[in-house]
């Protein structure tokens, strides 16, 4: 072999780790072998239309898994649009024309070309399919929750770096501390189309030795049904808004080896009270759409993160400059840190949350914590709106789910925390909150309550 096949050779990587035999996915009706999962991605790749892209909007995990893996055969590109709503696939199908849309549900209205997976999915028997390392997985499209979403490309060279970090930092989570050939169960609420999502419940599953659960379990009850297939203890993956829900159900849940979360603040009451509750590990994860996860913390008992290996965080007058092995090039973050000994640092918020009024300082995110500490008040969220075309000032405004109270009500329990610069000028009392799929706030969806 010459130096140049033997250079194009060592770029190729197997789409999915681990022996054909090991247990890749499960759900009520049983488990699934990798190499039956490699057949159906074979199958499927075979019948997918010519295109450069492919928005990916499935909705059962295991079948999100097969149309990834079959795109990228095919050597397309994987899209993954902030939602599955009509507006947001138009908005991704605008900005990459060659592409088609590929679901296992049926759509209404239904997107241009799409196309439709078979309720029973073919097989096709050949050798096992590799990708180039260098070689554009996907394209994920931040949320949105801070503007207009952006863009982030991944190769598959970066994934499997990033996943390497992410199986041995969570190490702990499987039998036997990974002492063994054990696999590790998963079970998601996330989307698999949102970058956490991604990380854990797809590429884990891909390139480390775990078994995820097919389908994407929301209330308490699937939750607690899912944990029962794994047969076993399952790493739990989910939000704050589900834990939360959980914890208040009451509902019996087999004991999962451990609980993460991510994409949005973990409240340390919250944290310590799943603990209790569940008799588990809650473990919450930093990162974003552009980064991955770059940083994890037991948040019942610290407030430090601690950064994963090979990461390193440089500080900026408005943000973080985020450097890592999986990262081709140096990330800017929004967030602002103070580093502290240990590759340990203090996450501080967000330059566009930090508040200053008649010189005094504070965050959105500290008032919006002491707006959920109102007893009552069940979800709620602070903004800043936009500036006055007149005045330029930018009010503070509130909304809140809080059955049974008023606004009066709201306002006099947040002046015995908040100073009154920063009392909220608009206070609106919600039946629910915008939240998307991951419980996240998009500005675009809360605006219009306010007004």
């Amino acid at each position: 072999m010459g130096a140049g096949a033997a250079q194009a050779a060592s770029r190729r990587m197997a789409i999915a780790e681990g022996s054909g035999g090991r247990c890749f996915a499960f759900d009520g009706h049983g488990r699934i072998p990798l190499d039956t999962f490699l057949a159906e991605v074979r199958g499927v790749a075979a019948g997918l239309p010519e295109a450069a892209c492919a928005v990916n909007l499935c909705e059962d995990r295991y079948r999100f898994l097969v149309a990834f893996c079959a795109v990228a055969l095919r050597g397309q590109i994987n899209l993954l649009p902030p939602s599955r709503t009509p507006a947001a696939i138009d908005d991704v199908r605008r900005q990459y024309p060659d592409s088609y849309c590929i679901s296992d549900v049926r759509l209404s209205p239904a997107p241009p070309r799409l196309h439709a997976l078979p309720e029973r999915l073919p097989k096709l028997d050949g050798p096992r399919p590799e990708v180039d390392a260098g070689a554009l997985a996907m394209i994920g499209f931040t949320s949105g929750s801070t503007g207009t979403p952006g863009a982030n490309p991944k190769t598959w060279g970066s994934l499997r770096r990033s996943t390497a970090q992410n199986a041995a930092v969570l190490r702990h989570f499987w039998p036997d501390g990974g002492a063994t050939e054990a696999t590790l169960p998963i079970i998601a609420t996330v989307p698999p189309q949102h970058m956490y999502g991604m990380e854990l419940s797809v590429l884990l599953p891909l390139l480390a030795n775990a078994a995820v659960h097919g389908g994407r379990p929301f209330f308490p009850d699937d939750v607690a049904r899912a944990l029962r297939e794994a047969h076993g203890e399952a790493l739990l993956v989910t939000t704050p808004v589900h834990l939360r829900a959980l914890v208040e159900s009451g509902i019996d849940l087999p004991r999962p080896s451990g609980i993460v979360t991510a994409t949005a603040p973990l409240p340390q009451a919250l944290a310590a009270a799943a603990e209790q509750r569940f008799g588990c590990e809650v473990r919450e994860l930093f990162g974003s759409t552009e980064t991955c996860v770059i940083a994890t913390r037991r948040t019942a008992r610290d407030d430090l993160w601690q950064l994963l290996p090979d990461v390193r965080l440089q500080p900026q007058p408005d943000g973080t400059l985020v450097q890592a092995a999986h990262l081709p090039a140096p990330v800017m973050l929004a967030d602002l840190v103070e580093l502290r000994p240990e590759g340990r640092f203090l996450l501080c918020g967000r330059q566009a949350d930090l508040l200053e009024i008649a010189g005094k300082r504070a965050s959105l995110g500290d008032l919006t914590r002491r707006l959920l500490a109102v007893p009552g008040v069940l979800d709620g969220v602070m903004l800043q709106l936009d500036p006055c075309e007149v005045t330029g000032v930018r009010r503070i405004a509130a909304l809140a789910v809080a059955p049974g109270m008023d606004e009066t009500a709201i306002l006099d329990a947040l002046r015995q925390s908040i100073d009154p610069l920063f009392l909220p000028r608009r206070l609106r009392l919600v039946d629910a909150l915008p939240r998307n799929e991951t419980g996240k706030l998009p500005r675009a969806a809360l605006l219009p309550l306010l007004r």
